[in-house]
This record gives structure tokens, C-alpha cells and sequence, in this order.
């Protein structure tokens, strides 16, 4: 251990209580810190005095956006009053932790959440991206669990665009690079292209861990003379204001406005702290831990202090340095990567030592917890910082924005995808379906899957490209996990509310799909500016609609993140509210794939089809059209058609399942055929008759509440009549077909067109390698 980080004649001279005391009118750059006028004058008034330097630099990077949510917190209260019953029952942790927490069972508990990245993967993709995965992975790990997968959401700028390929390489290379390396299992996730995102691209990262319920950790500092330690990494200046002036401004047309270092990650060193936590907490030697993340060491100790009730007093020259000419502010602004501070007992210190020393963490001492509800911070006995911790965590300032309904709404609304022109000739059809296939955001994306490792650890259940990842937990009884992100954000840009609602329901489906039990909601919410009253309304219906949606089906919000600024000038990106829902699964064996791997079984459609083409694939794809009204969603259809398919895969009735969403029934069925190699013979009349829609519209349409799902015949009643006992619309559309002698497997529409399964894959694999290189091979398990 070493508790002394820069020498006395290097030392940088720090501004102290005493000299704030004494030198009131002293001019402070509060706003090259991100700071307000009114919020450096709110924080003059808490404190009785100006604040000290030290002081400065925590309140700015605490009452950022990006830490304090002070103009999203009045609508997130929404989350914590919509609450159920139903919807407390297997929740242990919900929003205020570093992560929700839900008992899935048997004594286990699996810990979730989603963050964003952006702006760092924009200006760094490489390591912006990397550290995105590294700092979701410490929440998880705060928790007192093993993280056990990560999964990304990714959303681009126009795929021709030349700076495109700058973002994507970066950003799949550092998400590869540090997942792989800490050997966790990438297991699905979203990839996105539109210009919207040019300048502006999404990074979000989500990460899973799994403990024993009497293993879990709260991030409180609780116990006066309780050690504080810090372990991992050294401090260095990467990353300084990262939280308060990256993540919270705006880029202009010409760059990023400031250019604070983007953070360095460092996958390995991560890779031990993982282990050495995991120790740490199988011995019972910490009370609590807390990853550094944005804000660092200002947000660690306010945050312990703050959620403990309690006090803090810490020496802030025994941080290790990789800089020793880091001022204290700096070292306080910090967002360094692999840092964990924990709260040690006394007389456990010396074990804890020991377990860091095992595996050669370096560790330092910083202070002790007090009862006097202050958190100070000394540096060489000068104090620093005297501040209420709760101040700097909690009672940041809380901003009504002003909302206004956006003057371009209404016209976006009349200009329906309806009048778009419908082709009902077999030929043009097949051209559109064909376009639609190859088109970006349909396309194969084992360009981006291929890099990452999905099987790892060996608990991979299903993965890319399943509609849901799902991972085993344990592997005696086979208890598991399944969980999917989603969001369309056309639909969003077109209606907020109903978008919200429609992501949620999406990625609840695909959970449903897997056999899995959907129990619990994550959410990355990003967004334009929050100075933008039209986005501020963008922002209050989303979250309406995704408070409201998780109310009518019953499963809670375990906390998440919100990402505003995203925007270039004066342009926000569309609303971006990724969802993610998490289900359970009591035996992974049962788990449904989402392709069909046998002839001759029955591919049932389940689900209704109605003239829902504005916001879709079809529209945008092929007519470069956005407007209208989004598909409609009744939640308590998506409820029971996914208690219907978790009854199926109770009684193994269904061999596949594969939810309908972006590019409709045409896109579901390509990518049915496309899993495993297996052809099908599909046919519309009866979906055209008793749905009363066109052959474009049964094909293309994105009507929500649909599944195909593929029935051995052998089940074929049973599974009738299930649907028919839960008054769920089904229809037998096709079966699946293997080639006769030397035909070629393929998907045939009868009476419409037919497309061969070598053209499809063709169409699908080529869009992403034609752009940014060869995909990457996966291992044949030959030499």
C-alpha cells in the first residue's frame, strides 16, 4: 500500500475553506465548468461563503445533467409513484443504487442497467466506447454480483456517409476489445444507421451480473471510523469534466465545443478488479463499494457520504497518481477507468490488504467515515472541502423546463404512409422485398457480431441473432435469463408517447418469444437539448408512455439513464428511448429459438395485420418517407400473447418463434429462413382475407402483438387449441420446406414471388462488408 503520491516541492498549491473565508469576491471560472450563473450563486448560498476551488470542481461535475438529472428528476418521479403490487414483487433494488436488482429464484438475484456513452464515442470512438462497457460493468460489480454479459445499442449516421466509418470502427473495435478481454459474453444488442445520428452518434451499453441474495451490496457509508479506501487504477487527468462539460453540452456544427480528455480503459486491470471484489466480498470485508465513474472521486464520496447519512473526512493526498502534477481539483474531477472505493471496517482492514495485495491492486487509504454529516477533504492537512454531501449528490438544483408542443408536429402527423403508392404486381413486390433485406438496418449484422465473443463462461443460451440473449445462472437446475433492448426511434420521432410504449412492448415481446417471463424494465432515455422546450415535451410523453406502459403490464423500472445534448447546433437526434426488459426463464433447455431447424412443420402467424405502414422499414426504405401515425399497441394484447407463449414452451408445442417488428412479416420470414438454412412455402389469401389488407400491406406492414412461430405436426391440435382457449388470433400461413432433389432451399410467397435462400443471404450478408470491409470469420473448430 502506499499513501503518498506527490512530493512536497512538486506540490500544487490548493485553495482552502480558510482562503474562501478570507478572499469572498475572488472571480471563479464557474462556467468554463459548466456551471450556471444562478447555480454558482445557489451553491454561494448553501455553503455561507464562495466555495473553495476543490469545492467548485465537485458541485460542477455533481449538478451536471449527466450526474444530477435536474431537468429530467421531476418526470422520473413518475417511475417510483406508478408502481403496482404486481410490480413489487420481485423487486429487491430499484432506481437510486448503481442498478436494479430482481430476484429471479432459488436464492438468486440478477442485477441490470443500461448507460450511454455518446459523446466520448464520438469524439474517441475507440476508447469512448470501451470505457462505456468498463463503467456499466463496475455498476454491476458495486452490487456485490458477477457480471455474466454485456450487451450495446448503437445508433450511426448514414451509412455513406465518409465519417461513418470513422464512428463504427472505432466504436465496434473498443466495445470487442474490452468485452472480450474481461471475457464476458456480448449477447445482442441494436445497430442502427440514420443521418440523424451523424453527428451525433449512440453509444449505449448494458451490462448483467448474477449473485446470491445475501450477497448483495448497497453503495451507503455507514459506521463512524469506518475506513475509505481506494483501490485499482492511479488517478490520472483522463477524463477530467467529462460529466459536466462533454456529457452535458451540445456539439456545434464544427466539433465538440470542449474537449476534455475522453477516459482510457484498461480491460485487464478491470479483469482484477472483478476477481478482487468478488473476494472481497465472499470474505465479508467491505460494508460497501462504489465504482468511480463520471465525476470520479467527487461522486464516490458524495454519494457514499449522501446515501449513509453520514460524514466523511478524507486526505486527498494519499491518492495514487499517475500524474503528480494533478491539482486537487483535477484529482477530484477525474474520471480515470478501474476505480473502486470502498467503505472497510477497522478491524478488517488488514485482511482487506491482504485480498488487494493478492492480486496486486494498488490500494490507499483516503480517510474514514464520521457522524458529523459533513464530507471534508484535506489535502496535506489543509482542508479543502467542507461540505453537506447530500448538497453535492442529492439536493442539486431541479429544473422545470419550459415544454412546448412542436410547431412541426401536426404536419408530420397528416402525411401518412397511407398515400404512399402500394405495388400489387408479384414483380415489384419481390423488388421491394429483396430492397428491404439488403437495406442497413435489416441487413445481416455479423460484421459488428462476429468481433465480439458470445459464448464465454459457457453459459450462453441464445444469442445474436435470437431475438433475445439469454444466459444460464445455474447450471444444476437451469434457471436463467433472457433479455432484449429495443427502440424504434421513428416511431418516437412521430409520437413519443405511443414510441415509448412501442419499444417497450417490442423488447417485452422478445423476450416473450424465448419462453422467458418478462419481469423487469432498464432504460437508457436519450435526447436533444433540454434548453428545447419541444424536446423537453419529446422527453415528458416518453416517459409518460413508458411509466404507463410498464404499469398495464406490470413490471417495474429498475433505473437506467438519461442522455441529453444530443445534438449538432440546433438539430436534436429523433427521441431515443432504449428499452430494456429482462425476463426469467426456469430452465434454459426450454429456451425457443428463433428460426426453424426442421421440414415440414406448420408456421402459424399469431396476431392480427392492419394497414400500419407510417415510421416503417417499407416506407423509409423504399420511398424515403417519414410521417403519419406509428402502428397502435395494446399492451394487455403483448401481455397475453406472451403468457400464450410461455404456456407453449411449457408444453414444448412451438420449435421457433420470432417476433414481427421493423419490415413486418416479409423481414420475419427472410430471417426464419436465414437462421438455420431451412426453406418455407408461405401463403397471403387467407391473411389478406380475413384481415382485409393488400399483399404490400400483409407483407410490410409493422402492426404490433405478432409472432410466426413454427409447430411440429404431431403438436399441431394442442397448439390450436391453445390459442383458440386464450382467444388469441392465429392463422396457419405456411410450412417449412426443405428442398427437393437438387432444388436450393428458399422462401417462396405462393402465387406472389419466390427468393432462393443462397440470393437472400446473399442480399443480407454483403450491405455492412461493402462499407466498412470483410466481417470478420467466425472459428470452424478445424485447424
Amino acid at each position: 500500500m502506499t499513501t503518498s503520491s506527490s512530493s512536497t516541492s512538486a506540490r500544487p498549491v490548493a485553495d482552502t475553506v480558510e482562503n474562501a473565508v478570507a478572499t469572498p469576491e475572488r472571480e471563479q471560472p464557474y462556467a468554463a465548468l459548466g456551471l450556471k450563473a444562478d447555480e454558482y450563486d445557489k451553491i454561494r448560498e448553501i455553503l455561507g461563503r464562495r466555495p473553495t476551488s476543490g469545492e467548485l470542481a465537485m458541485y460542477s461535475v455533481m449538478w451536471s445533467e449527466h450526474c444530477s438529472y435536474k431537468s429530467s428528476k421531476i418526470y422520473l418521479r413518475k417511475f417510483g409513484e406508478k408502481v403496482s403490487d404486481e410490480m413489487r414483487e420481485r423487486l429487491m433494488v430499484g432506481m437510486g443504487q448503481n442498478a436494479g436488482v430482481v430476484d429471479i429464484g432459488e436464492g438468486w438475484a440478477v442485477t441490470f442497467k443500461v448507460e450511454s456513452h455518446n459523446h466520448p464515442s464520438y469524439i474517441e470512438p475507440f476508447q469512448g466506447a470501451a470505457t462505456g462497457v468498463g463503467g456499466i460493468v463496475r455498476d454491476i460489480i458495486s452490487m456485490g454480483a458477477r457480471p455474466v454479459a454485456v450487451m450495446d445499442q448503437l445508433r450511426f449516421g448514414d451509412i455513406s456517409d465518409p465519417d461513418t466509418a470513422r464512428v463504427v470502427h472505432g466504436v465496434v473495435s473498443g466495445i470487442s476489445f474490452y468485452g472480450n478481454c474481461l471475457g464476458l459474453p456480448n449477447i445482442g444488442g441494436e445497430t442502427v444507421f440514420d443521418a440523424v445520428y451523424q453527428g451525433n452518434p449512440l453509444v449505449n451499453a448494458l451490462a448483467v451480473g448474477v449473485l446470491r441474495h445475501e450477497d448483495l451490496k448497497l453503495a451507503n457509508a455507514t459506521g463512524a471510523g469506518n475506513k475509505v479506501v481506494l483501490f485499482g487504477a492511479r488517478t490520472g487527468g483522463d477524463g477530467i469534466g467529462g460529466a459536466s462539460i462533454l456529457a452535458s453540452d451540445t456539439f456545434s456544427e464544427g466539433g465538440p465545443t470542449k474537449r476534455p480528455a475522453v477516459q482510457v480503459g484498461d480491460p485487464f486491470a478491470e479483469k482484477v478488479l472483478i476477481e478482487c471484489c468478488l473476494e472481497l466480498y465472499r470474505g465479508e470485508l467491505v460494508e460497501a463499494i462504489q465504482d468511480l465513474g463520471a465525476a470520479g472521486i467527487s461522486c464516490a464520496t458524495s454519494e457514499l457520504a449522501a446515501n449513509g447519512g453520514s460524514g466523511m473526512r478524507v486526505d486527498l493526498e494519499n491518492v495514487l497518481l499517475r500524474d503528480p502534477s494533478l491539482t486537487p481539483e483535477e484529482i477530484l474531477m477525474s474520471e480515470s477507468q478501474e476505480r473502486m472505493m470502498a467503505i472497510v471496517a477497522p478491524e478488517k482492514l488488514d485482511a482487506f490488504l491482504e485480498v488487494v495485495g493478492k492480486w496486486d491492486v494498488e490500494t490507499s487509504v483516503l480517510g474514514e467515515v464520521t457522524g458529523d454529516g459533513r464530507l471534508q477533504i484535506f489535502w496535506h492537512g489543509e482542508e479543502i472541502v467542507n461540505v453537506d454531501p447530500s448538497t453535492v449528490a442529492v439536493d442539486g438544483p431541479v429544473y422545470e423546463r419550459p415544454v412546448a408542443y412542436p410547431t412541426w408536429i401536426d404536419a408530420l402527423h397528416d402525411d401518412a404512409a397511407a398515400a404512399l403508392p402500394r405495388p400489387v404486381d408479384p414483380e415489384t413486390l419481390r423488388a421491394q422485398f429483396t430492397q428491404l433485406v439488403a437495406s442497413p438496418n435489416l441487413a445481416d449484422v455479423d460484421w459488428v457480431t462476429n468481433q465480439y465473443d458470445r459464448y464465454v463462461m459457457g453459459n450462453t443460451a441464445l444469442s445474436f441473432p435470437d431475438d433475445a440473449g439469454m444466459v444460464r445462472v445455474d447450471e444444476h437446475s437451469g434457471l436463467g435469463f433472457a433479455i432484449a433492448t429495443d427502440c424504434n426511434s421513428r416511431y418516437c420521432q412521430l409520437d413519443p408517447y405511443e414510441g415509448a410504449k412501442l419499444a417497450l412492448a417490442e423488447a417485452y415481446r422478445n423476450v416473450a418469444v424465448t419462453g422467458a417471463i418478462p419481469t423487469a424494465v432498464t432504460d437508457c432515455l436519450n435526447f436533444g437539448s433540454p434548453e428545447n422546450p419541444e424536446v423537453m415535451w419529446q422527453f415528458s410523453q416518453t416517459v409518460d408512455g413508458l411509466s404507463d406502459g410498464c404499469l398495464e403490464l406490470g413490471i417495474p423500472v429498475t433505473g437506467g439513464n438519461v442522455s441529453f445534448y444530443n445534438q449538432t447546433g440546433d438539430v436534436p437526434i429523433f427521441p431515443t428511448p432504449v428499452i430494456g426488459v429482462l425476463g426469467i426463464i426456469d430452465d434454459v433447455a426450454r429456451r425457443i429459438p428463433s428460426g426453424w431447424q426442421d421440414e415440414g412443420e406448420n408456421v402459424y402467424l399469431l396476431g392480427v395485420t392492419s394497414t400500419e405502414l407510417s415510421g416503417s422499414a417499407w416506407a423509409g426504405t423504399i420511398h424515403g418517407h417519414l410521417g403519419g401515425r406509428p402502428p397502435a399497441v395494446d399492451l394487455s394484447h403483448e401481455k397475453r400473447l406472451a403468457e400464450l407463449l410461455h404456456a407453449a414452451s411449457l408444453q414444448s408445442l412451438v420449435s421457433s418463434a420470432h417476433d414481427l417488428s421493423s419490415g413486418g412479416l416479409a423481414q420475419a420470414l427472410a430471417e426464419g429462413v436465414m437462421r438455420f438454412g431451412v426453406g418455407a412455402r408461405v401463403w397471403l389469401t387467407e391473411l389478406i382475407e380475413r384481415d382485409g389488407v393488400d399483399a404490400a400491406t400483409a407483407l410490410f406492414s409493422e402492426s404490433t402483438g405478432r409472432v410466426i412461430v413454427t409447430v411440429p405436426r404431431e403438436d399441431d391440435v394442442k397448439f390450436r387449441g391453445l390459442c383458440e382457449g386464450r382467444g388469441y388470433p392465429v392463422l396457419r400461413i405456411g410450412v417449412t420446406d426443405a428442398p427437393g432433389d437438387g432444388d436450393e432451399p428458399a422462401l417462396e410467397v405462393q402465387g406472389l414471388f419466390t427468393v432462393p435462400l443462397a440470393e437472400l443471404r446473399e442480399l443480407s450478408s454483403a450491405t455492412l462488408p461493402a462499407v466498412f470491409g470483410a466481417t470478420v470469420a467466425e472459428p470452424t473448430g478445424t485447424q
